[in-house]
């Protein structure tokens, strides 16, 4: 049995296209054997830091820190965070303008995230202050920042906060580029038997697919990751992020990708 580490966020979405992995969904499938699967899991930017030192045989990561780590990892076609039309939200605590946004502190869950690097080419030159993704509409409505920068399940929930959205940023990249929006992907680690990486990568597109298909069950799995969704919302937040280009980003996801970064990745096809 090969010992196989996959890292990825407590978040619902990739609960959701874990689970099949996870629940043992796809214990008799050829393509898992010899597997030993252990699973961690921690925030974004943690995994997106911890990229950087090869720590785990897949791992959840934002395209953002990928132009760091391509010499270490290569792109798995199947697990992609890619949405046509939106995306990360900018909110504020009163309403705003784009200009008076300048002259304030926007509080970003961190400065790897794609989410960060679509904030600055929507608005170069912004001051940032790091702040946990999952604290940040809690320090905006408490009037730390007048600004935020959502990522997960608090884009569905910052209204009931109070809170204003100024811009949503797949909105903002789908008319000015008319493309999809990537934030985040899998990664495995470019150093293993390239066998190995296929064999997994046609795994982790089934994982996908079957998570999809079971769709319920999945939710059931992944809204104990949903921090106070209820399942409906779950199912919804899900549904929006785990879809067709997850399973694989086909031409248009990976020219976004493209776009986004300004360098071609290596994709690995499950």
């Amino acid at each position: 049995m090969t010992r196989f580490v996959i890292a990825h966020s407590p978040d619902s979405d990739d609960a959701y296209m874990m689970a099949p992995l996870a629940l043992g969904w796809l214990d008799e499938d050829p393509d898992r054997a010899g597997f030993d699967f252990e699973f961690v899991r921690k925030d974004i930017e943690t995994l997106n830091h911890e990229s950087l030192e090869s720590r785990y045989d897949v791992t959840a990561i934002s395209f953002g820190v990928y132009p760091e780590i391509r010499d270490r990892y290569d792109l798995l076609t199947a697990g992609s965070s890619i949405q046509e039309g939106t995306g990360p939200l900018v909110v504020t605590r009163r309403p705003m303008t784009p200009e008076e946004l300048d002259d304030t502190v926007v509080a970003i869950p961190g400065k790897r995230t794609s989410a960060y690097l679509s904030l600055r080419k929507w608005r170069p030159g912004l001051d940032v202050a790091l702040v946990s993704f999952d604290r940040i509409m809690e320090e905006v409505e408490a009037g730390n920042y007048d600004a935020g920068l959502l990522i997960h399940e608090s884009q569905l929930m910052y209204q009931e906060r109070g809170l204003h959205l100024m811009v949503d940023l797949g909105a903002w990249w789908k008319d000015n580029y008319d493309l999809p929006l990537p934030m985040g992907g899998n990664a495995i680690r470019k150093d293993l038997p390239e066998e190995l990486k296929a064999q997994f990568a046609r795994l982790m597109r089934k994982s996908v697919v079957m998570a999809r298909q079971r769709h319920w069950e999945s939710v059931d799995y992944s809204q104990g990751f949903g921090r106070g969704m209820d399942r409906e919302m779950v199912s919804r937040y899900v549904q929006a992020w785990v879809n067709d280009f997850t399973e694989d980003p086909g031409e248009r996801g990976r020219k976004a990708v493209e776009v986004l970064l300004g360098l071609s990745p290596v994709w690995i096809q499950g």
